[in-house]
C-alpha cells in the first residue's frame, strides 16, 4: 500500500497528508493524491453511469438499432465532458483561489497546498477533455454515418422504417438526418448545416488551437500567441452551451412506452399503426443539460474578469527604475490600497507595451515596505517593450512622468506564503526564481530587525543555482545585509546559504582559484563561498534530516519542472513512515 502511494504521488505530484487507518496513527503517515483520486474517480463513474443510461433503457431502443453501440459511446463523454468544462474555470479564477487560500476558516495548510496545484490541475482537466472530446467525436462520426445510410437505404429493415418515421403528418422522427442526400456529402452536410455539427466543429478546432497553443515551446517562446488563443475558450464556452439545443439525440416518450412495448412491437414493425397492431412510436429529443453544469462557473469566472477590470482601472506609480546586470529591471511601484504577502505574485499590463496582455511576476520586495516591487528578466518581446518604454534603453536620466503608465491586478496568493508556518525550511531558486525568496528574506530581515521572539521560524537553507555570475549581483546586497544582521544578533546558524555557479569558462576558473583564499567571495562579496556545478540534493537532504529529527521541513521551489521532480521525490523518499518522524512538504511556485 505504502509503494502504491508513494508510486502514485511521484507520477503525478499531487499531495496531501491523510492518515491510513489500517495501523495505528502514530505508525504510518501517507503523502496521498486524495484530490486526484477522487476526481478520477467521478470521471470513471460518470462515464459508466451515462454509459449505461443509454445502453439499457427501453426508451433508447429504438435509438440503439438506428446507432448501436455508438450512441451510448457518445453520451458517456459527453456527460465527463460536461463534468470537467465545469472544472476548468475554476482553478483559473485568482481572486476566488486567494480569498479561500487567505480564509483560515475555509482552509488548512493542507487544503492550501491543494489550491497551491490550480495550474497543474487545469492542465490535467483539459487533457481530460481533450480525451472524452476525441471519443466523443469519434462515436458521433459513426452516429452520423449510420444515420444518413439509414435515411436513404431501401425499405424493408427496421432502421429503414425507424428512419422515414415523421415524414408523415402526426408522426415524430427519431432520426435526425431529415435529408436524401448519401454519404459522403450527406455527413459534410449534418456537419456543417446542423446546430449540433457546426457548433461540435468549432468547439473542437477551438480546443485544438488551444492546446497546441498551451504547450511549453509555444508558451515559451511565442507568448502572445498562447495568450491570444487561449481566449478562444469565450467561443468554446458559448458553442458547447448551444450545441445540444437542437437535440439530435432522441428517445421515445413515456407515453408511448406505455402503448408501445420495444422489445415486442421492434418484430411485426411493418403492421404498426393498423388495426390490433402496435401503434406507432412517438420520440422526442433529450433537451441541452450542458448549461446546467457550467451556468456557474461562467458566473463565478464573470465576475472574476469584472474584479480583475476594477483593479486594473486603479492608479499605479511607478517610483522607481532600477537597472541590474544580467538584463534584469526592477520596478518600485505604489497603489492605493495595495495589501500583499511574502512570496505573493501580481499580473502586469503597460498598455505602452500591449493593450491586452497580462504578465505574471512574483513580489520581490516585503509586506514592510511602502512600496512593491517586481523584478523582470528581459527575455522576450513583451519584456523588451517594457525595458524600451521605461527608458531603460537610453543613457541619460528618465523623467518620472514619462514612465509608462501600468495596471497592476493582484497580489494573488502561492506556496510562499506558508514559509513562516515551519521552524525549518528550505528555499531553493533557480535564475530569476531566486524572486520569490527575496521578498522572503527581506521580510524576515525586517522581522528581526523589530521583534524575532515572535517569529516561528527558526532556520533558513537557501540554495540558489545559477548559470551566469553576473546574475548573482543584484541580490548579493539582500543577503549581504541579512547575514550583516544574523552576525549582530550572535545568530548567525539562522540563515545557511549556498550558491552554485553552474556554469563558466576556463578565464573564469582561474580567476576564482586565485582569488579563492581570500575572506569574501570573489563573486557575490559574502562570506560564504561560491559553489561551482549541481548540488548532491540527496545529501542535502538526508543532512538536513539528520540535523531536524521530528520536524515538519518546508520545501519551497521557484524553479523548473526538472528541478521540481526531483526534489519532490527527494522530499518523499526522506519523509519517515512515522508521523513523529522528520516530514518534508515540497512547494512549487505555480503561475
Amino acid at each position: 500500500m505504502i509503494q502504491f502511494c508513494t508510486w502514485l504521488q511521484l507520477v503525478t505530484g499531487l499531495d496531501s497528508t491523510i492518515q491510513v487507518f489500517l495501523l495505528p496513527r502514530s505508525m504510518v503517515s501517507l503523502q496521498f493524491p486524495l484530490l486526484l483520486l477522487v476526481w478520477l474517480g467521478l470521471n470513471i463513474f460518470l462515464f459508466w453511469w451515462f454509459y449505461l443510461a443509454y445502453d439499457l433503457p427501453q426508451n433508447f431502443f429504438y435509438t440503439r438499432v438506428l446507432l448501436g453501440r455508438a450512441l451510448a459511446l457518445a453520451r458517456a463523454p459527453a456527460a465527463c465532458l460536461n463534468f470537467n468544462c465545469m472544472l476548468i474555470l475554476l482553478p483559473v479564477c485568482r481572486n476566488l483561489l486567494s480569498f479561500l487560500r487567505g480564509s483560515s476558516a475555509c482552509c488548512s495548510t493542507r487544503i492550501r497546498r491543494q489550491l497551491d496545484r490550480n495550474l497543474t490541475f487545469h492542465k490535467m482537466v483539459a487533457w481530460m477533455i481533450a480525451l472524452h472530446t476525441a471519443i466523443h467525436t469519434i462515436a458521433h462520426l459513426f452516429n452520423v454515418e449510420w444515420s444518413v445510410h439509414a435515411r436513404v437505404e431501401e425499405k424493408g429493415t427496421l432502421a429503414a422504417m425507424l428512419s422515414r418515421l415523421g415524414d408523415s403528418p402526426n408522426e415524430s422522427y427519431i432520426n435526425f438526418y431529415r435529408e436524401t442526400i448519401p454519404n459522403p456529402v450527406g455527413g459534410l452536410y449534418v456537419a456543417f448545416t446542423y446546430l449540433a455539427g457546426l457548433t461540435g466543429v468549432i468547439i473542437t478546432l477551438a480546443l485544438i488551437l488551444i492546446i497546441t497553443s498551451s504547450t511549453k515551446i509555444i508558451r515559451r517562446s511565442y507568448f502572445e500567441v498562447f495568450w491570444y488563443t487561449h481566449h478562444l475558450f469565450v467561443i468554446f464556452f458559448i458553442g458547447l452551451v448551444i450545441h445540444g439545443a437542437g437535440r439530435i439525440v432522441r428517445g421515445q416518450t413515456a407515453m408511448s412506452l406505455a402503448e408501445h412495448i420495444p422489445e415486442m412491437c421492434s418484430k411485426n414493425f411493418t403492421d404498426w399503426g393498423k388495426k390490433g397492431a402496435c401503434p406507432v412510436p412517438q420520440f422526442a429529443g433529450n433537451p441541452p443539460m450542458t448549461w446546467k453544469w457550467v451556468v456557474g462557473p461562467m458566473f463565478l469566472y464573470l465576475c472574476e474578469r469584472l474584479v480583475r477590470f476594477w483593479r486594473s482601472q486603479q492608479k499605479v506609480v511607478i517610483t522607481k527604475v532600477v537597472i541590474h546586470p544580467f538584463k534584469t529591471i526592477e520596478l518600485q511601484m505604489m497603489k492605493k490600497g495595495f495589501k500583499m504577502e511574502v512570496g505573493q505574485y501580481i499580473f502586469v499590463k503597460c498598455p505602452a507595451v500591449s493593450k491586452l496582455e497580462w504578465h505574471p511576476f512574483t513580489l520581490t520586495s516585503a509586506p514592510e515596505e511602502d512600496y512593491f516591487s517586481i523584478h523582470v528578466r528581459i527575455v522576450g518581446d513583451w519584456t523588451e517593450g517594457l525595458f524600451n518604454a521605461c527608458g531603460c534603453d537610453k543613457q541619460e536620466f528618465q523623467e518620472a512622468w514619462k514612465l509608462p503608465k501600468i495596471a497592476v491586478d493582484g497580489p494573488f496568493g502561492t506556496a510562499s506564503e506558508d514559509v513562516f508556518s515551519y521552524e525549518t525550511v528550505m528555499l531553493v531558486g533557480a535564475g530569476i526564481g531566486v524572486t520569490p525568496f527575496a521578498s522572503v528574506l527581506k521580510s524576515v530581515w525586517y522581522k528581526y530587525c523589530h521583534d524575532a521572539t515572535n517569529l516561528k521560524l527558526k532556520k533558513i537553507y537557501f540554495y540558489w543555482l545559477c548559470r551566469d555570475t553576473h546574475a548573482f549581483e543584484w541580490f548579493a546586497d539582500l543577503l549581504q545585509s541579512l547575514e550583516t544582521q544574523m552576525q549582530e544578533r550572535n545568530n548567525a546558524e539562522f540563515l545557511s546559504y549556498n550558491i552554485y555557479l553552474t556554469g563558466w569558462d576556463e578565464t573564469q576558473a582561474t580567476h576564482f582559484v586565485m582569488h579563492h583564499e581570500e575572506e569574501k567571495d570573489v563573486i557575490t562579496g559574502l562570506k560564504q563561498k561560491t559553489l561551482y556545478g549541481r548540488p548532491n540534493w540527496e545529501n542535502e537532504f538526508k543532512t538536513i534530516a539528520r540535523q531536524h529529527p521530528g520536524s515538519r521541513i518546508g520545501v519551497f521551489l521557484c524553479g523548473p519542472e526538472g528541478l521540481a521532480d526531483t526534489l519532490n521525490k527527494q522530499s518523499i523518499s526522506n519523509s519517515e513512515a512515522d508521523p513523529r518522524g522528520v516530514h518534508f512538504i515540497f512547494n512549487k511556485e505555480n503561475f
